[in-house]
């Protein structure tokens, strides 16, 4: 019997599978394509995501294949020939290293992320099967009954929907959906090598192209490697020559050039009604995909996939009741209509994004800074006591990040270390006292020691103490020495019996 059935070996569920693995936990990910997509499909990765691929383990390899060959920034040209490049390059809007260890180093094409994961998941007891999908599922109270197109039938503890927008476990488990569906006009994404950096000297990262007969985005996603959202011909046929003839009109230039593969797209936007079913779970653009606009789809889908794995993990080690696995659709969920109506306003007004001194327009619109999207946010649900809401800016994220119940710890440098390097796997309390030692102790509970200024940067006094999740959110503040409540407030917050506070 499996523990976890995974269906879908995208990025997202390749990254479900190494969470999972992390807590020893050995998935089975099913993926109905025959080998890994070389399409770059999403490109921007936040410094949040990062962070969870820091806890993996993974740092040094996904910097390793981040695409740094280009100009960061994004410029508007009619063509590439005529971008003016005696102007300076657009700054990045990068987090820096006060609210996070994680800087993005660049831009992070999913195809090269999935040649991380991949090995990755199998390293952590992983098997991934392509070729082979999910066409049943039937469930008990006690397990999952998978069947494959191949012909099995997998028993199973939990599984997982991670197989994108054209999900088949969705509509087994009978979710419905909100949403307008797809918007937007049909549009090409033509995954080309040329030497364009060594035909113009720079490029940027981001070009959007004006051209009347190609209009688009042209992407770097490699050294030489590039995508170009386009427009489809009128009578919607393509070949490579059409699509390398609309590259030269964009490019400005008759540069060789070899198409790699076209990929028809729409922007699609649709809710699943709820992320739990029993005893399966759906992740990523499975539970909901929205507008690309901002680049928070991959990163809300990794989010997902680990906010879900080391609840799982717990609830399978006994360390947890299944009243946590609620917590999943009740914070992934609330989120995501979040993120769905930050990607949306971006899309009616892509200024909102781009321009990050559009602050009053930002607030005028409702739109949030896309950082306070990615790792601003606040969880309101049966895993955290006495949640802090609402926001207290949707501008600055440090003043979100201020140790309020429900909200992310805040990355501090400790002699050296990171404090999201300091918790995890479990839950960690954080304390400037040794008046919780005894009680934490009792609770095969780890104490994380932060002096100085911490407490009161956090809300709580010299006493005091954060109970910390696994992904770092959290899940009850003390603001003095209450170790007596210790015990009932984790056994709530872990689902295994009613809150003791509020």
């Amino acid at each position: 019997m499996a523990q976890v059935v995974i269906a879908g070996g995208g990025t997202v569920g390749l990254a479900t599978a190494v969470f999972l693995g992390r807590y020893g936990i050995p998935a089975l990910v099913v993926e109905r394509r025959t080998r890994p997509s070389v399409h770059p499909r999403a490109l921007g990765v936040s410094a949040r995501t990062l962070e969870l691929f820091r806890s993996a383990g993974l740092s040094e390899a996904i910097d390793a294949i981040a695409v740094r060959s280009a100009v960061p920034g994004k410029v508007d040209a009619r063509t590439v020939a005529e971008i003016d490049r005696t102007q300076p390059s657009p700054a990045r809007r990068f987090v820096g290293n006060d609210l996070s260890p994680e800087t993005p180093r660049g831009h992070y094409p999913q195809d090269r992320l999935d040649s991380v994961l991949l090995p990755a998941a199998h390293e952590r007891g992983a098997t991934i099967e392509f070729g082979v999908a999910v066409t049943g599922i039937e469930q008990d109270t006690e397990g999952v009954d998978v069947t494959l197109s191949d012909g099995r039938t997998v028993r199973a503890d939990y599984l997982i929907g991670a197989d994108g927008v054209t999900t088949t476990v969705r509509a087994a488990l009978g979710i419905g959906t909100t949403g307008p569906g797809e918007i937007g006009d049909p549009t090409l994404n033509i995954l080309f090598d040329a030497d364009l950096v060594g035909h113009f000297g720079s490029m940027p990262t981001m070009t959007e192209i004006s051209h009347p007969e190609a209009p688009g985005m042209l992407l770097a996603v490699g050294e030489r490697r590039w995508v170009f959202h386009t427009k489809p011909p009128a009578d919607g046929r393509f070949t490579d020559e059409t699509c390398a003839a609309a590259i030269r009109t964009a490019v400005g230039a008759d540069v060789p050039l070899e198409v790699i593969s076209v990929l028809p797209w729409r922007a699609t936007v649709r809710m699943a009604d709820e992320f739990r079913s029993g005893r399966a779970f759906l992740v990523g653009d499975a539970a909901r995909a929205i507008s690309p606009l901002g680049a928070f789809g991959l990163n809300t889908g990794v989010a997902d996939a680990h906010n879900l794995a080391w609840k799982l993990a717990m609830v399978l080690a006994g360390k947890a009741g299944d009243r946590l696995l609620d917590s999943y659709h009740e914070e992934r969920h609330a989120i995501a209509e979040m993120v769905t109506e930050q990607a949306m306003l971006r899309w009616a007004n892509p200024r909102l994004h781009w321009d990050p001194t559009a602050v009053v327009e930002r607030a005028a619109a409702g739109a949030w800074n896309a950082w306070m999207v990615t790792m601003g946010y606040r969880y309101d649900s049966c895993a955290v006591i006495d949640p802090v809401l609402p926001l207290p800016s949707t501008e600055d994220v440090a003043t979100s990040l201020d140790g309020a119940p429900g909200s992310h710890l805040r990355h501090r440098w400790v002699d050296g270390v990171s404090t999201l390097d300091l918790i995890g796997p479990g839950f960690s309390l954080l304390t400037s006292s040794p008046d919780w030692d005894d009680a934490a102790r009792a609770l095969d509970l780890p104490v994380v020691r932060i002096g100085g200024d911490w407490p009161e940067s956090v809300g709580i006094d010299d006493t005091g103490a954060l109970l910390v999740r696994p992904d770092g959110f959290i899940a009850w503040r003390s603001v003095k020495a209450d170790a007596g409540s210790l015990a009932g407030v984790l056994a709530a917050v872990t689902g295994r019996e009613s809150s003791p506070v509020g």
